[in-house]
């Protein structure tokens, strides 16, 4: 017989409510703590921010949407995103959920976002309808979102067929200036200066690409035990906008946002 007690789990159980099917055992234990139980979505903004019915905002982090103008890209993808959004989104009930900090400077809430079963960010990868961007402060679920992105990748879904998002090289990135792209390439030299950490991919058609490290941002590699002299002789994948700079290069403030593929 229950002595009338209600435990902490059980109000967070009861907090989802009626609308919901997302039970806080299903969600992912790298998603962080539920921020807000039951997030009922009036609309989906073009920009994919999600406005809730008590007028706050929701960023969904972890994640870049198309956006045709910005991307060089067909509009067709960026219509075909927001409509998948909007059917997973609007007039749901949604769980969020937010590790620190919670809020960026728009005062939005940044979230991963839960919609009945689906996990509307793992979603929107595995559709091919978005591509994984981690913030320079975020490392959260970033294995589970690259492991989506992957799949929808390999089977040339959505984005995927497209060519402007198309994994580039080193050699042909340079006119990509301005644009957020994937480089994929192996790393012939890594070295320091100033405390700036410098990789770089060898000559491209207009200068060598390169990546660098700013010294400030150093310090998030070395709290994961990252040393990016190691990336040497390797081939990595890395995301970011492209800028140019005697060269196009990619700056990073995080190792989620590189990936050794060998």
């Amino acid at each position: 017989m229950m002595d009338g007690r209600i435990s902490a789990a059980m109000l967070t159980l009861l907090a989802l409510g009626p609308c919901s099917s997302v039970m806080a055992a299903d969600l992912p234990d790298c998603a962080g703590g539920v921020e807000v139980a039951a997030a009922r979505i009036m609309r989906t903004e073009q920009n994919g921010v999600l406005v809730m019915s008590d007028g706050r905002a929701v960023h969904l982090e972890g994640v870049r949407l198309p956006n045709a103008r910005a991307d060089h890209a067909p509009m067709a993808i960026q219509v075909q995103t927001l409509g998948a959004l909007s059917q997973m989104a609007n007039d749901h009930t949604l769980v969020l959920t937010a590790v620190e900090p919670k809020e960026d400077r728009y005062d939005r809430i940044r979230a991963q976002a839960f919609s009945g079963p689906d996990w509307i960010q793992a979603a929107l990868l595995k559709r091919g309808l978005a591509r994984v961007s981690v913030a320079p402060d975020r490392i959260e679920c970033a294995a589970e979102l690259y492991d989506a992105e992957g799949y929808a990748r390999a089977a040339h879904l959505g984005l995927w067929s497209l060519p402007a998002y198309a994994i580039r090289t080193p050699q042909n990135v340079a006119g990509d200036v301005g644009t957020f792209q994937i480089v994929e390439g192996k790393v012939t030299g890594a070295d320091a200066l100033n405390g700036v950490m410098t990789l770089s991919f060898g000559i491209g058609l207009k200068g060598e690409f390169r990546v660098t490290i700013l010294t400030d941002d150093m310090a998030n590699f070395r709290m994961i035990g990252v040393n990016p002299k190691g990336y040497a002789g390797k081939t990595l994948r890395v995301r970011g906008v492209v800028q140019y700079d005697n060269g196009p290069m990619i700056e990073i403030a995080n190792p989620i946002q590189v990936e050794v593929v060998q």
